[in-house]
Order: C-alpha cells, then sequence, then structure tokens
C-alpha cells in the first residue's frame, strides 16, 4: 500500500514537471474553468445578491429622502409667492389710498380692518385706530375709490365705523352730472343705497355718479360716494324710487383712509380742543 501511494505521488509530480515544462494541462484547466464557472457564479451570488439589495435600499431611502426634502421646499416656495402675492395687492392698495388721500387734501391717517360686527341690521366695522391717534367721532372713512361711512365711536385704541350702507346712515350727495342735491340712505345691503325723495321729474340718469357734497362739513365734497343703477318713476307715486351702488369696497377692503376735514383740522388746532374731543367721544 505504501509502495503505491508512494508510486501515485512520484507520478504526479513528474506529471506536474512536465506540465510545467511543456504546458500540456492548459487545454484540461481552460475546460474545467469554462465547467466551473457557472458554479462560482451560484456561490458568489448571495453575497452580489446582498450587496446589491443593501445598495438599492440606501439609493431608494436617498430617494425619498430627497423628494421629501424637494416637496417641502417647493411648499415654502409656494407659500412665498402667495405671500409675495399678498404683499403685491396689499402694496397696490396702499398706492391707492395715497394716491386718493393727494386727491383729499386733507390730513390723512390709514388704518386697518380689525373686525366687522355682526349684529343684525346694522353695517359696521372696528379699526385699529383710536383716540390716541387723533380720531374722533363722525370723522370720515374713505377706501380708494369711495365713501366708506364715518367714525361713529371712538375709543383709546380703536374705532367703530357706520358704514353708508347701514339702515340708519344718511349722506349729503350731488349729481356731478348736474349738480342735484339728493340724500343717499343706507338700505341693509352690501352693494346699495337709496336716493329718498327725489320728485318723478328730477333730472337723474343710470349712471350718473353721486358725490359728496360737503354740506354739513361733514365730509369733503366732491369724493365719490355710488353710481345710479336703477331708476323707477311712478305717476301715481310723488317720488321715485331711485337705487346706487357704492363707489368704494365696503365688503372686500383692508386698509381704509380716515380724513380730518379742513373745519376739525382747524379747530384742533385751539387749545383744549383734544380734552373736548375726548369728553365728546366718552
Amino acid at each position: 500500500m505504501t509502495l503505491r501511494l508512494l508510486a501515485l505521488a512520484l507520478l504526479s509530480i513528474t506529471m506536474m514537471s512536465l506540465d510545467q515544462r511543456q504546458h500540456h494541462m492548459d487545454s484540461i484547466r481552460a475546460v474545467l474553468s469554462v465547467i466551473l464557472y457557472p458554479l462560482q457564479q451560484l456561490i458568489d451570488l448571495p453575497r452580489e445578491s446582498s450587496e446589491w439589495l443593501t445598495e438599492s435600499l440606501a439609493s431608494r431611502r436617498f430617494l425619498l429622502q430627497e423628494n421629501s426634502r424637494l416637496h417641502a421646499h417647493q411648499l415654502l416656495q409656494r407659500s412665498r409667492l402667495q405671500k409675495m402675492a399678498a404683499l403685491q395687492a396689499e402694496n397696490s392698495r396702499l398706492r391707492k389710498l395715497l394716491k386718493s388721500s393727494s386727491r383729499v387734501e386733507e390730513r390723512v391717517l390709514i388704518a386697518e380692518l380689525l373686525a366687522v360686527d355682526m349684529a343684525p341690521f346694522s353695517r359696521q366695522v372696528i379699526l385699529n385706530k383710536g383716540r390716541r391717534d387723533g380720531i374722533y367721532t363722525g370723522q370720515p372713512v374713505l377706501d380708494a375709490d369711495g365713501i366708506l361711512g364715518q367714525v361713529v365711536f371712538a375709543g383709546p385704541f380703536s374705532s367703530n365705523v357706520m358704514l353708508i350702507t347701514d339702515p340708519s346712515h344718511a349722506l349729503p350727495v350731488t349729481v356731478n352730472r348736474n349738480g342735484l342735491r339728493a340724500i343717499a340712505i343706507g338700505t341693509d345691503k352690501a352693494d346699495q343705497l337709496e336716493l329718498s325723495h327725489l320728485p318723478n321729474n328730477a333730472d337723474i340718469r343710470e349712471g350718473d355718479l353721486l358725490v359728496t357734497s360737503g354740506l354739513g362739513g361733514r365730509f369733503p365734497p366732491g369724493y365719490p360716494v355710488a353710481t345710479i343703477t336703477h331708476i323707477e318713476r311712478n305717476p301715481n307715486l310723488p317720488f321715485a324710487t331711485v337705487f346706487a351702488k357704492p363707489s368704494g369696497h365696503l365688503e372686500s377692503g383692508r386698509e381704509v383712509l380716515i380724513v380730518w376735514t379742513h373745519a376739525r383740522t382747524t379747530d384742533a388746532n385751539k387749545p383744549g380742543e383734544s380734552a373736548h374731543d375726548e369728553e365728546a367721544a366718552q
């Protein structure tokens, strides 16, 4: 047995020596490598699969995180664009207010709406300006397009404004086309005023512009109030039914213009006037 093993060992050494010298086993080795290649791939498959899966999961996690970050960034940019649009609209409104203030040619103050009075049969709003800002009862309030109303109560830090559409509000107006005088009364509707006690033969037409007459000295004269929208003349009635649409944005504006009339500005320079104003407001 020992002699047989020794003979096999000598034979193997001899063949290896011959192969090293004459390369007789290259072809056999090439064939074996081709046969063993699928087996090697099969053995290496779990490792490669594990690496691929790990890389895929990492890539997917990165993509999800990147997608979430980009989505948040997009929402932020969209919110900034919305804020930019709001700022542009506010800037436009303020420019209109400043332009209207130059037309009024009086002392003016820009105020903002704090709240809307929800009481029935009443149309009032609350502003963020009060007596500490010089606001007084009866002071006219405008916007960029027309008369809004007047202050009915001035507190220390805020004030209540009655809109011209309030049923208890009456405003002296004149027809801009011919100077016809009338009284515009609120109807409790957001977009409607009524002209009272106008004769059937009064020279008034649909589309006529109504402006403040300045009578009473409370509102500055010549400022737009409303436009005539409907006229109904009944021969059996002494007066015509006339409705008008306010020029100001009573339901949509946020910034308003508070105006000091010329008479009030002059009186405000007199000694002791501020104390009298405070007592009147209280």
